[in-house]
Order: C-alpha cells, then sequence, then structure tokens
C-alpha cells in the first residue's frame, strides 16, 4: 500500500521470511491426496510406471491406459505426484529439455514438486518446464521428459482430483494452485477466508477474459506475497511507526500507534482504516486488530485496497489488470517508492513473484511488468 513509507521495512520483512521459511522436507506417504487415478494425455494414453518396476530411476512413459496400479497416481496437496509408493521425479533435478522423467524415492525436492495448471500443463515450477511426451509420440513406451511449455497437445493432461482449472468457489485460483503459491503461509490466511472476502469484490478476478482473470489473481496475489513474505506475516514487524494523521476529524481512537500494517496488503494509516471500514462495514478504526485477527476481514481490506486505491498509479490496482495497462501499474498504485529507479530490486521480487503465479495458471504475463 502505498504509504510513502521507508524501503527498508520492506528489506527486514523479506530477509526475516527467508529466515522462518528455511528448507520444507516432505516425509513420503504423509501428503494428503487432491485426488487419485489415472493420468490421461496425448492420444488418450495414459501416465505409466515402466513394467511396474519400483526401483529409483524407472522410466516414466505413456502406455495404453489398462487400471493398473502403475497407471494409478495420487496428486499430492504437497505438490507430489506419487505412484508406487514413490514420487513423479526429474532425473538429477536437471532443468535442460529432455531431462529424463522417472520414478524414485519422495524426498521433498524441487525435481519431485508439480502443478497441473488451469490450461492442462503439468509444471515444474523448480525448472519452470513441462511434462511433455517425447517426440511427440502416442506410441506404447514413449518416454516423458521436461520441457518448455509450448502449449501442445503432447503437454496437456488431466489429473485426478480436478486439480486443473480453478476451484469450487467459482474462483480462478484452485486451492490446490493456491496451496503452491504459498506453501509455507501462516495459517491465518486461509483460501476460505480470502473466497468469503471476494464476495464482497464480484468484479475481483471475474471481469474480462478467462486469461484477464487470471492474471488479474496472479497480480494481486504476487503483490501480497511480497507484501507478507510470502503470507507468512500478518502484522508488520516494525510497529514504532506513527502512521495517525492527528489532521483528520475522526482522529486516532485506538491510539497514536495503532495503525500500523497489517494484512494481505499491510492496511496502513488511520484514514485507511477508517475507510476500508466504512466500504466493508466494519469498526476498523476504533478496532484495527481486526485486521490481524478475522481472516475474511483481513483479506476484504487487500481487496478493498486492490479495488479501490489508486496510490500514484492514477488508476486501481483492478482497472490496471482489466484494461491492460500491465502488472508495473499495480506496483506504483502499491508502493510507488519502488518506481522510477527507487527501489529496482523490491520492485524485482514483484515481478518475479508474478511471473511464477500466471505460470502456475497457465497463461502470459502480458506486457508493461515493470514501473
Amino acid at each position: 500500500m502505498d504509504r510513502s513509507r521507508p524501503a527498508r521495512l520492506r528489506r527486514v520483512l523479506v530477509a526475516a521470511a527467508a529466515a522462518v521459511l528455511g528448507t520444507v522436507i516432505l516425509i513420503p506417504g504423509t501428503a494428503s491426496a487432491a485426488g487419485t487415478g489415472s493420468i490421461t494425455g496425448y492420444g488418450g494414453k495414459c501416465v505409466d510406471v515402466a513394467g511396474a518396476n519400483t526401483a529409483n530411476g524407472t522410466q516414466v512413459q505413456l502406455w495404453t491406459c489398462n487400471g493398473t496400479g502403475a497407471q494409478s497416481w495420487t496428486v499430492g496437496t504437497d505438490g507430489t505426484i506419487r505412484a508406487l509408493g514413490k514420487c513423479l521425479d526429474v532425473s538429477a533435478g536437471s532443468t535442460a529439455n529432455g531431462a529424463k522423467i522417472q520414478l524414485w524415492d519422495c524426498n521433498g525436492t524441487g525435481a519431485q514438486q508439480w502443478v497441473a495448471t488451469a490450461a492442462g500443463d503439468i509444471v515444474n515450477p523448480s525448472a519452470n518446464k513441462c511434462l511433455d511426451a517425447t517426440g511427440p509420440s502416442s506410441a506404447d513406451g514413449t518416454p516423458l521428459q521436461l520441457w518448455s511449455c509450448s502449449g501442445g497437445a503432447n503437454q496437456k493432461w488431466t489429473v485426478p482430483g480436478g486439480s486443473n482449472g480453478g476451484g469450487s468457489s467459482g474462483f480462478v485460483v484452485s486451492e490446490a494452485v493456491f496451496g503452491q503459491m504459498f506453501p509455507s503461509r501462516n495459517s491465518f490466511y486461509t483460501y476460505a477466508g480470502l473466497t468469503d472476502a471476494m464476495n464482497k469484490f464480484p468484479s475481483f478476478a471475474t471481469t474480462g477474459s478467462d486469461t484477464v482473470k487470471k492474471q488479474e489473481a496472479a497480480a494481486f496475489l504476487a503483490n501480497v506475497s511480497h507484501e507478507t513474505g510470502g503470507l507468512v506475516y500478518i502484522e508488520e514487524i516494525d510497529k514504532s511507526g506513527n502512521y495517525c494523521d492527528g489532521s483528520q476529524s475522526y482522529g486516532c481512537p485506538a491510539g497514536t500507534f495503532a495503525y500500523y500494517g497489517r494484512g494481505p496488503l499491510q492496511l496502513s494509516w488511520n484514514f485507511n482504516y477508517y475507510a476500508a471500514g466504512n466500504a466493508i462495514g466494519q469498526p476498523l478504526l476504533n478496532n484495527p486488530s481486526l485486521v490481524s485477527t478475522n481472516a475474511s476481514i483481513s483479506w476484504q481490506t487487500g481487496l478493498w485496497y486492490w479495488m479501490t486505491g489508486t496510490g500514484n498509479a492514477g488508476t486501481t490496482s483492478h482497472n490496471a489488470m482489466v484494461n491492460s495497462q500491465g502488472f508495473g501499474t499495480t506496483i506504483r498504485a502499491i508502493n510507488s517508492i519502488e518506481c522510477n529507479g527507487g527501489n529496482t530490486g523490491e520492485m524485482q521480487d514483484r515481478v518475479n513473484l508474478y511471473n511464477r503465479f500466471v505460470g502456475l495458471l497457465g497463461v502470459p504475463a502480458g506486457g508493461n511488468l515493470t514501473c
């Protein structure tokens, strides 16, 4: 949120978030499942473990669907895809085109992380590349490989559990993909809280083409991720700032130092708490802690600013994405200090997050990414 605050505060937040996130090690067999069944692809064939072999390094291939355990895959909410007690894996963690796709002991590395996108791709985020049928061929025994995403039919898959596409809430970001975007998020920031908050702002991520809807959702969530260190932080780390504008007639009834950053876009200043509270029907001026104790209210404040706040952009972030002004305009609306060379590192972090999120949703980033 553009509040003319020092970039130093953002650097402290990001550095602390990195320390908290660390490295997540997944324990084989403990992940809950989004769905179990066959994965079908090119030529109507199934993703298959060659010879039903459970040895590490066994090739994963296309084969005529036969209902065996070699073709029964569990798509986990932890990002793994598992069969025969092992994980779908990129050989040696390679990011090169043509890298072998194999079966391997589950180990929690990026080589075993996958996202089934709304476009029907199965993407390895570490490489930003797609599961691909070599050739392309649909013959039995065609090996699967990693390859740059091309949109070709040999990279389109149907997975169990409905992981492709949006969620049952109608939001273009499914809960499974939301989990991939924020794997270490604070439990306060629930998916249900976000989708409930969206009822107050029905135009959010529902305006324009399917591509535009997904671009807007990705843009909002990328800025949210940057502001909160990946949805780790609910409140600003440094609470010593005086964000009370005493010239306002309603003053600062919660206390002079009570209006520090909270929530997904770090709502700050008494006048923003006042305006947001009026917009969503909550007494935020008198009780700003509602933003850090009620998930739906917290998400509502982020969406309120996204839909109404212009900062120094001259337009809202929502309008910027709907009217093809580009992701860079949303940065200017939220924190213009980072624009025009003010802090290129922070700006680029937002852009990197946006590029990652549109990749997960299977849509292009569009133009004008920076500010």
